[in-house]
């Protein structure tokens, strides 16, 4: 099963950061749909983020693993324009989770840490 834990600040509920790990073992290797489509959201989120904002996330990334945290030292507004992104790749794995509820669990957390923000 593919485990995605979504990190929102108590303060704010902005996403601070992600993990998803494990493997869906929807089908094998190289026709798991599920594998391929959480890794291509993910993945393509990261790299989106940084081609379309600048923002270069903390992120490492192993097989069958993921995290990535968003700087805290973000302006405003590209503080806004990575949440556009995070919040719309939570919005592809909760479809995905809705379709395959099996192979895939998302969950959040809140912490009380939060971004500091910079006008």
């Amino acid at each position: 099963m593919i485990r995605v834990l979504i990190e929102r600040s108590k303060a704010d509920d902005v996403i601070l950061s992600f993990q998803v790990e494990g493997h869906a073992n929807y089908a094998n290797l190289g026709k798991d749909i599920v594998c391929a489509g959480v890794s291509t959201v993910t993945v393509g989120t990261v790299n989106a983020i940084e081609k379309l904002t600048g923002v270069v996330m903390d992120s490492r990334m192993k097989n069958g693993f993921l995290r990535s945290r968003i700087p805290t030292d973000l302006l405003h507004v590209k503080r806004e324009q990575v949440q556009l992104l995070l919040e719309s790749m939570v919005v592809m794995l909760l479809n995905i989770e809705e379709s395959y509820g099996e192979f895939i669990a998302v969950r959040f957390q809140s912490t009380e840490e939060g971004g500091r923000l910079k006008c």
